[in-house]
């Protein structure tokens, strides 16, 4: 059966969803061989939404609400892939992952609920083997930089000295952005779970918390300021507030790739403050900024206006080391703010690359493995990334 749509954006309506439906007019346009709609719970704001944007007149509009049986099972028969940007995920997406590993209907998300994740690879990994469907998970600013940083670092290393890197460190030497009302509330969820439900502080804990059945070696906590020679010296690094998650998925990357890694491979990564007393000021009012889920932070449906999204920025270095003592360097860089400017076009473009790569089979994927070169060609081509090799 020929379904009427390539992919359906669930929560079109939202903040992040809107910023996608935008990205999605300019680069795929009616025409461009791309069949999308704008998918949300209300046909009434979709339409808003669709006139709000100036999208055409004919754009498609699909209610989906997940927690109606019959509407779920209308979107499973109406797309090849759903991209969902309808966080927190452990609230909102428990019934659209079972459907789509059920279904065999690919699925995108914006995930970075470890223990979450967790849940639905032990839940619904085998389901969706069967079925056909590819399920990944994080595909925004966490963890598409981080977990393609390290694929190009360790693809590098391999063709250059026959060795992966077992040492690797992801150090961000630049950002600036702001978050969402949708990043605190996944963080909120997610303490409120580690407080309220078994075993979900043991996989928070865990850097191999989505590798089951494999745990590979001690790996640095990244929880306190320090000096980190290997930037330089008296250079201080600080807690980056991504890394509970992109490390995670970066050592789910290596188990799914075959340990391509190695078996003993050691990832961390840090916030770049700079060298001397100013570099460890800064790294201390890092570590002890919680601002993000306190009640003054954003709310859901708040994020950042055009223009701060447009000047926000990252450059993330990934230093990598073998056994031997080879060294190599590499950088990615977004030319927009990370967590909205960047990651609504690096969300689109990896749904557009599953759905034109037919080689991956199902499972609950990390975007190393599933798409690898491919995805790192199209953000390079499409969505102001770069992927590069630095000079010692």
């Amino acid at each position: 059966m020929t379904k009427p749509f390539d992919l359906v954006v669930h929560g079109a309506t939202g903040f992040t969803g809107r910023l996608v439906v935008e990205y999605l007019l300019q680069r795929y346009p009616a025409g461009s061989g791309l069949r999308w709609a704008m998918g949300g719970r209300s046909a009434a704001k979709l339409a808003a939404v669709r006139d709000e944007l100036g999208a055409p007149a004919d754009t498609a509009l699909v209610v989906t609400d997940t927690t109606d049986a019959a509407s779920l099972q209308a979107l499973m028969d109406s797309t090849r892939l759903v991209l969902t940007t309808v966080g927190p995920y452990q609230l909102y997406g428990n019934e659209l992952v079972a459907a789509c590993a059920q279904a065999g209907v690919d699925y995108v998300d914006l995930c970075g609920e470890p223990a979450w994740m967790r849940r639905m690879i032990d839940a619904h990994e085998a389901t969706a083997k069967a079925s056909g469907a590819r399920i990944v998970f994080s595909c925004g600013f966490d963890s598409i930089p981080f977990d393609l940083g390290v694929f190009l670092l360790q693809t590098e290393m391999q063709a250059r000295f026959g060795r992966p890197a077992s040492r690797v460190r992801g150090r961000v030497r630049k950002m600036k952005g702001t978050f969402s009302g949708g990043t605190a509330a996944s963080l909120k969820a997610t303490l409120a779970a580690a407080a309220s439900e078994p075993g979900v502080l043991d996989l928070l804990r865990s850097p191999f918390a989505l590798t089951p059945g494999f745990t590979g070696p001690r790996q640095p906590s990244g929880s306190k300021p320090m000096v980190d020679e290997a930037l330089g010296e008296g250079v201080w690094v600080a807690p980056f507030v991504m890394a509970a998650i992109n490390t995670r998925n970066v050592h789910r990357s290596n188990l799914l790739l075959g340990h391509a890694y190695g078996p003993d491979f050691v990832y961390d990564e840090m916030l770049v403050t700079g060298p001397g007393a100013k570099g460890e000021a800064f790294a201390n009012a890092v570590a002890s900024d919680k601002s993000l889920g306190s009640d003054s932070g954003p709310k859901p449906g708040e994020g950042p206006s055009r223009e701060e999204r447009e000047a926000g920025h990252y450059d993330v270095l990934f230093l990598g080391e073998d056994a031997l003592g080879h060294r190599l360097r590499v950088a990615v860089t977004g030319d927009r703010d990370p967590g909205h400017g960047s990651t609504s076009q690096i969300t689109p473009e990896a749904a557009v690359c599953l759905l034109q790569n037919r080689t991956t089979p199902g499972g609950i994927w990390t975007t190393a493995p599933a798409l690898g070169q491919a995805l790192i060609d199209r953000l390079q081509a499409n969505a102001g990334l770069r992927f590069s090799v630095e000079a010692h």
